[in-house]
């Protein structure tokens, strides 16, 4: 996000100021509809609109953009995969348990996967707002290029911050994803977990920036496509899909305009 997006030499705070707001005005948009968008492709979306605003697509990294776009793709192809694969061990492995005792381990065993999939959003996701806050200390002055690692408060404030958006987080989208889908008891929202948070290890690990939002998505689709096609509402998936579709040119236009406006103003 830092160095990988676009050139560092063409960011300044209207470009900084630009990507944070397209994102953040997708972002409540989607909120306020209780459709579960990506934050970071919108953050994406942001950086890429704010610097063709400024210096054109030939300030673009194209390497990090089709990189990013790719797994778009694959995060909940990969999500999708892994989640029907638990799915399907879990329920050979229990087959001959009662149901009441496979409900009760798994209230449990879900505590574990909830914490390892939360581990792998903030490995993920936060670094995302770090690298926004490296390139924009970088082309102020406040920090040098040559940096192995942005501050350390940048770090500690970054992580802050995403644990506490997720203590107070956005209702709506919780049940989107927890009802509306499909209906998840605690084996299925385990193996969702646990497929989606291996999932952002992976990604995590290769350096790419990935949406959990997608991968969440496609592993919980896998989980419910296991019990049976019809236990998907395949009508509010295509909706995520379209939103997922139209957040980077949305955050980029947004950003576009306003990087106009900070320029034109401040």
């Amino acid at each position: 996000m830092g160095k990988g997006i676009v050139q560092p030499g063409v960011v300044d705070t209207h470009v900084v100021f630009g990507a944070l707001l397209g994102a953040i005005a997708w972002n409540v948009l989607t909120w306020y509809y209780g459709i579960p968008s990506s934050s970071s492709h919108a953050l994406i979306g942001g950086i890429v609109g704010a610097v063709i605003a400024k210096a054109g697509a030939g300030a673009l990294l194209s390497a990090g953009i089709l990189k990013t776009v790719a797994f778009i793709f694959v995060s909940p192809l990969l999500g999708f995969l892994l989640g029907s694969t638990m799915m399907v061990i879990v329920a050979w492995i229990f087959r001959r348990s009662r149901p009441s005792r496979v409900d009760k381990w798994f209230r449990r065993l879900q505590l574990v996967s909830a914490g390892a999939y939360s581990l792998g959003h903030g490995g993920n996701d936060a670094q995302k707002t770090i690298g926004i806050i490296w390139m924009l200390l970088i082309a102020t002055g406040y920090s040098a290029a040559a940096d192995k690692a942005p501050p350390t408060w940048v770090i500690v404030s970054c992580y802050a911050a995403i644990g506490a958006g997720t203590m107070f987080g956005g209702w709506r989208i919780v049940k989107t994803m927890g009802q509306k889908i499909t209906k998840l008891k605690p084996v299925g929202g385990f193996c969702a977990e646990t497929g989606g948070a291996l999932t952002l290890f992976l990604a995590t690990g290769l350096g790419v920036p990935v949406s959990t939002t997608h991968t969440i998505t496609g592993a919980i689709v896998g989980v419910g496509s296991v019990r049976r096609a019809s236990a998907v509402r395949w009508g509010v998936a295509g909706n995520i899909v379209w939103a997922w579709v139209l957040t980077i040119p949305a955050s980029a236009f947004i950003a576009a305009i306003a990087y106009w406006v900070s320029l034109q103003n401040f």
